[in-house]
């Protein structure tokens, strides 16, 4: 595109943009995120254009290649506008009926409608189908509508308008108030006052400041940031831009996992149009404001989520926090002023700017505005992103928009937070979600994780592999997170092979406080966190564990016998067709039984018994 050196240049070209956005022309919109490329979406898309072309439809019909719509499970996702039919699990061999009887006559195809698994209800619009509805999406809203490949389409939707609004008409302070106003706290786990961090690196003596992204988004089952970055990198961009402005910097670092190879790839091209276009680089639209933007790879460690870590690995040392004070507002990278938002904050941003900070209070509770980006995963039957408004409760979106536990099981607990949170079981499914509900509670907002568990999970092994998870991250820096974690994990262990002593549940809490109160990092701080809610909330699970050397989930293999309770036993044979080493004898109308000498402890049988009769 055509570099643009002023405001009004600006104005014209989203003009021409919007009014071409505007046709009434259909489009046929398909997901090409990850989880959707995974199931097959890129062949899905060459076959459609294929199609389109054949049924001389080329200058009616756009393919729309999109980001992540957030229902993963269910991709290939296509939804057809403008009537927003939302049509999901779409393969190759659908795409001529789709063409023929969809586009071209307008009729449903009742095989990709999606079907709800407990109403069996079908639904034909994207708003209607159950996992949207109760969603509120602000910042995950253009995911599903723009190819996040193409400027012009970011453009076309108002993007940069935020951008271009601030440092036209208003003053770096007059940002900073506004977002300030706007209640906005920090979407990375610490939910500090964004306005607030921002204001004090601006006052901060010394040049030049820093502005860092972080994308390294560490948490096991957590994938909103890779999505946005995926799906609208502009947004972020965007929100960047602003921030640079109103903090005085002129370089943004973006520090993201290399594992994200399509969130890279998309963030270079939006880089490279910005640009081109004039958004980025030096006297941006004529003015003497200068900012760019480069990408920092990471290689993959939890701890470089910690902001100090972080910067250590930008400057290329190895990623381990620091203690502070100083903070980075005072002195970050390369000792100079920085600042560091996460991916989902950035992306907060122009919607403040554009629609104004009362508009944006309004929405959420009184300590914590906006919306929240959760990535619903674990024992729940519709799995994927899900962004609501802050004060919305857990068991509206674990069984409103999620669908519950699957084929009628009963809920048990989900965890919040990441490695760094806690389990909540369902006495507090009703407690709105925010900062402080949460933390009360025992876990924390965190990065917006969320593992729903039911019946069949053991909440102590649950805290082991959370705990395993942190001593294997671990940086070995300080002493409390090194060794209080490892002996914390020793003895977590040991209660899951049934070898626990009644005196460890209180030096595990001992542990726990000890680790907490002196960690030098927020991750080293949290890390005892899985162990503490659990022990709060499922001491009974420990005792048994402990005490009767028996594990009530049927999970801990040392403390299974592997026998079958004849009075339970539903006398039905599944147990004997799925076992794979073929252990298990069964006869019609008589109890299984099971030879331990052939046994391999797979479970499958105990994971498949309608009767929990496998003890």
């Amino acid at each position: 595109m055509k570099k643009i050196n002023s405001r009004e240049e600006f104005d014209q070209l989203k003009k021409e943009l919007e009014m071409l956005y505007n046709q009434n022309k259909k489009r046929i919109i398909v997901c090409k995120g990850t989880g959707c490329t995974a199931s097959g979406s890129v062949k899905v898309i060459e076959a459609f254009e294929q199609e389109i072309e054949r049924a001389g439809l080329s200058d009616t019909v756009e393919i729309k290649r999109t980001g992540c719509h957030g229902f993963c499970e269910k991709g290939p996702i296509v939804a057809i506008l403008p009537e927003d039919i939302f049509y999901q699990q779409v393969s190759v061999e659908d795409v001529p009926e789709i063409i023929e009887r969809t586009i071209r006559k307008g009729d449903l195809i009742d095989k990709l409608l999606y079907q709800d698994p407990k109403t069996k209800q079908k639904y034909v619009y994207t708003h209607d189908v159950p996992f949207y509805a109760k969603q509120k999406r602000i910042i995950f809203h253009h995911n599903g509508l723009i190819d996040p490949t193409r400027i012009e389409d970011y453009l076309g939707f108002g993007g940069y308008e935020a951008f271009v609004k601030a440092i036209f008409e208003m003053t770096p302070e007059e940002v900073i108030d506004e977002v300030k106003k706007s209640g906005l706290r920090g979407r990375g786990g610490g939910g500090f006052l964004t306005g607030l961090k921002w204001e004090f690196c601006s006052k901060a003596k010394g040049k030049p400041k820093y502005l860092i992204c972080n994308a390294d988004e560490g948490d096991p089952g957590a994938f909103m940031d890779r999505s946005l970055l995926e799906g609208n990198p502009h947004l972020v961009l965007e929100g960047m831009l602003i921030a640079g402005y109103a903090i005085g910097a002129h370089r943004g670092y973006i520090y993201v996992r290399a594992e994200y190879p399509l969130a890279i790839t998309n963030l270079k091209i939006a880089i490279a149009q910005g640009q081109e276009l004039g958004i980025l680089g030096q006297n941006i639209l004529g003015t003497d404001f200068s900012f760019d933007v480069m990408i920092k790879e990471g290689a993959g460690a939890f701890v470089c989520g910690e902001e100090t870590a972080l910067m250590a690995s930008i400057e290329g040392r190895r990623g381990m926090p620091r203690p502070r004070p100083p903070f980075p507002a005072v002195k970050g990278l390369w000792g100079k002023p920085s600042n560091i938002n996460n991916v989902e904050t950035f992306a907060n941003v122009p919607f403040i700017i554009t629609k104004g900070s009362q508009w944006y209070s309004e929405i959420g509770t009184e300590k914590s505005k906006g919306t929240k980006i959760f990535a619903l995963a674990g024992k729940v039957n519709n799995t994927g992103l899900v962004e609501v408004p802050m004060g919305i409760t857990l068991r509206e979106i674990i069984f409103d928009i999620g669908g519950g536990p699957p084929k009628g099981r009963k809920f048990k607990a989900v965890q919040l937070g990441g490695p760094s949170g806690g389990c909540i079981p369902e006495e507090h499914l009703d407690v709105p979600i925010d900062y402080d509900s949460l933390i009360s509670l025992g876990a924390i907002m965190g990065s917006g994780g969320m593992i729903v568990m039911d019946a069949a999970n053991c909440m102590v092994d649950v805290a082991r592999f959370f705990l395993e998870f942190i001593q294997n991250e671990s940086c070995g820096k300080c002493i409390p997170c090194r060794i209080g974690t490892k002996r914390m994990l020793e003895i977590v262990t040991r209660i899951t092979e049934g070898k626990g002593e009644e005196a460890d549940l209180e030096l595990l809490q001992e542990l726990a406080e000890g680790i907490k109160a002196t960690a030098l990092c927020g991750l080293g701080q949290t890390a005892p966190n899985p162990v503490l809610s659990t022990l709060r909330y499922f001491a009974d699970e420990y005792r048994a564990h402990i005490l009767e050397k028996r594990c009530p989930a049927h999970c801990c293999i040392a403390l299974i016998k592997f026998e079958v309770d004849v009075d339970l036993c539903k006398r039905c044979g599944l147990c004997k067709k799925v076992c794979p080493a073929g252990a298990v004898s069964w006869m019609p109308k008589t109890a299984a039984s099971i030879n331990k000498s052939l046994c391999i402890k797979c479970k499958t049988c105990i994971e498949n018994c309608p009767a929990q009769a496998i003890i």
